[in-house]
């Protein structure tokens, strides 16, 4: 949206410069939209996340947020660029990342904000538009964390991550910031990213209650193609039962006297019974897909408890600081995850459990209590966002849309009916292959590339409507041609858009 100049002070839909709001983002790592209640799906009645229901019940939940590349960095990248991949240059999680390049912390700190980043961001180098940051160094430590500042390293020994991470914030929040000025305060979770260690007051969390497994736990995928059936993320075969689950078993995981991580986990109580009933009687074929699914998605559940109840705090915290009323919260994700469905943990791929990312906001007096919006958003969004709300001027290179007018309840009759995705990181970890592809709210087609594809090239069309589980391509079947032309115009003219070059793009371009 454009700011409007009236009476010679700026307007934000209707809010004065001297009223711009602050801005909480709050930001986690793999967190899944299925895992958050008030998402609903099958979850929905394990109270999972009491904090994040009560944002949602309180602002705004959107159910078709989206990101550009579901890989970490990537992601971290584009959040505060405001653009793809392939413009701001971070395609995977090892090329370096141009800290030099415009973002949108630098423009709010020329237009009076303080900005804050504590946390995870996973952007090897110095920080920079930050009038504060301390952040993990890469993937950091969810025990004895530490975290890099300007004058250098701090360890907190014998805590947890997420409780640093909040602290950190909190002493902020309540001690540093400058009371005359706005602030955006960026708070970054490393939780619940692999390999899923939570507080030990959390161990016992769902201990005794059965988590409801997908429909798709086992599936075999009969209609997808190469990619499908070549990655390397399948909790049946890929999912490490010492290093992931933390059963301390030497002939899982290796002799503990000569492994340090080894020895960690086997003298770890937290997981002692754990280990005991599983080497007391190891399961084995499907029984043991089922008991590793249990396992993983009880620990991850855990650490996102750890996130909601930070959030919690944080909320409590602006309630207690009389800061509320003025202060929009945002929770997003850098992606989503898979939770079993399709028989999966990790990310990458466009299908719909790891393209989709859980978002969430509460801005009292503008945002109406109980809201969902359904338009199509991506992460691609969340810089111009920022700066809207700031009454900062959104650079034309840019390449997403503010987000204001959506949390208003207005939906701009240009607002976009498609969506563009590009993952780039083959080969490399879980083994998902190069693709692009486009979405529209219902149709979703896919195209894999490179030379670990038959011929170069392969497509998948799926019918969301009728096939929301993504179980059936129907890219082969004679009466999708006319579906597939559209959407390949739809295609194209996003990549046109986004001036997606071809050597990217390409299958030339695949490893």
């Amino acid at each position: 949206m454009k700011n409007k100049i009236v009476a010679g002070a700026v307007l934000l839909a209707g809010i004065a410069v001297a009223e711009r709001p602050n801005i909480v983002w709050i930001f986690s790592d793999d967190h899944s939209y299925q895992t958050i209640g008030a998402y609903g799906g099958r979850l929905k009645d394990l109270n999972l996340s009491p904090n994040l229901d009560k944002i949602a019940a309180e602002g705004m939940r959107f159910d078709r947020a989206y990101v550009g590349n579901s890989i970490c960095a990537p992601s971290r990248a584009t959040l505060l660029t405001g653009k793809h991949s392939h413009m701001n240059g971070k395609l995977d999680n090892v090329d370096p990342f141009n800290h030099d390049q415009q973002q949108f912390q630098k423009i709010l700190q020329k237009n009076g904000y303080q900005t804050v980043m504590i946390g995870k961001i996973h952007l090897y180098g110095k920080m920079q538009g930050f009038d504060y940051w301390e952040v993990l160094p890469g993937q950091g430590n969810y025990d004895d964390p530490v975290f890099i500042t300007e004058q250098g390293k701090t360890t907190y020994p014998g805590r947890y991550v997420t409780d640093v991470i909040t602290e950190r914030a909190l002493s902020w929040l309540e001690n540093d910031r400058d009371q005359e000025k706005p602030f955006m305060l960026m708070i970054h979770h490393k939780a619940p990213h692999r390999n899923w260690i939570p507080a030990a007051e959390d161990m016992e969390r769902y201990e005794d209650i059965e988590i409801p497994e997908p429909d798709n736990l086992f599936d075999d995928y009969s209609t997808r193609g190469a990619a499908a059936h070549g990655q390397a993320m399948e909790i049946d075969r890929h999912l490490i039962v010492g290093h992931d689950l933390k059963i301390n078993d030497k002939e899982w995981y290796g002799d503990p006297k000569k492994s340090s991580w080894s020895k960690h986990y086997f003298e770890d109580p937290r997981f002692a019974k754990r280990s005991a009933a599983f080497n007391a009687n190891p399961p084995t074929g499907k029984d043991l897909v089922k008991w590793k699914y249990q396992t993983y998605m009880k620990d991850y559940l855990r650490c996102t408890w750890a996130v909601d109840e930070s959030i919690g705090e944080v909320v409590e915290a602006l309630d207690k600081l009389g800061l509320s009323d003025n202060t929009i919260v945002m929770y997003s994700s850098d992606q989503g995850f898979y939770m079993g469905e399709h028989g999966w943990f990790d990310k990458r791929f466009m299908y719909e459990e790891s393209f989709r990312t859980p978002f969430i906001a509460k801005w009292p007096g503008k945002i109406k209590p109980g809201s969902v919006n359904t338009d199509l958003v991506q992460n691609i969004d969340f810089a111009e966002t920022f700066l809207d709300l700031a009454g900062a001027p959104i650079p034309d290179d840019m390449q997403g849309k503010s987000l204001v007018p959506l949390l208003q309840g207005e939906t701009p009759k240009d607002w976009r009916d498609a969506l563009y995705y590009h993952y780039y990181e083959y080969p490399g970890p879980h083994g998902v292959r190069r693709h692009e592809g486009v979405f529209d709210g219902r149709w979703k087609l896919i195209r894999f590339y490179g030379k670990n594809v038959p011929d170069g090239e392969e497509w998948e069309l799926f019918d969301l409507k009728n096939d929301p589980t993504e179980m059936n391509n129907i890219y082969a079947n004679p009466e999708s041609k006319a579906q597939i032309e559209a959407m390949k115009k739809k295609l194209e003219r996003l990549k046109a858009q986004y001036e997606v070059p071809e050597d990217t793009a390409g299958a030339e371009a695949a490893k």
